[in-house]
């Protein structure tokens, strides 16, 4: 978590409580395996070498990537490189976020933006992470690579 500090000190007030919230939810229901770690200049969950040693194809020095947040100037984005790799994931997502928040669903392919800190799924965000396990990432990750 040390790594992260800096991270977290330099979050505008307007985001940090959310921001912080959202990062434990994360570190409650992520499967036990990923590792949190700053990648991309923000905090992410991957599956560290020890696991996995091929690591990313972006970057063979780098883990394979699984979630990441960060606190924008306009949002927090969560990257769920899950929801990119898998359409029932997906499609599953696109469906409970209707039965959890009353707000359009702001999206592209694997980024979910909260522009109201007020305004955020914490408890299907928990069920989000919790669903795709180190193991299920990596084959997700291969079929897709």
């Amino acid at each position: 978590m040390n790594e992260i500090n800096p991270y977290l000190n330099s979050i505008d007030e307007k985001w940090k409580p959310s921001f912080q919230k959202l990062l434990q939810v994360i570190e409650q229901n992520i499967p036990e395996g990923f590792v949190l770690q700053m990648q991309y200049r923000m905090p992410s969950f991957v599956v560290p070498f020890t696991v996995y040693p091929s690591g990313y194809h972006a970057g063979k020095n780098t883990p394979l990537p699984f979630i990441s947040v960060a606190a924008q100037k306009n949002h927090i984005a969560v990257y769920h490189m899950g929801i990119y790799a898998d359409q029932e994931l997906l499609q599953w997502f696109q469906g409970e976020y209707s039965r959890h928040m009353s707000t359009k669903l702001n999206m592209g392919k694997s980024c979910i933006r909260f522009t109201n800190p007020d305004k955020i799924p914490y408890e299907l965000l928990g069920d989000l992470v919790s669903r795709v396990t180190v193991k299920e990432w990596i084959k997700m990750y291969e079929r897709i690579s």
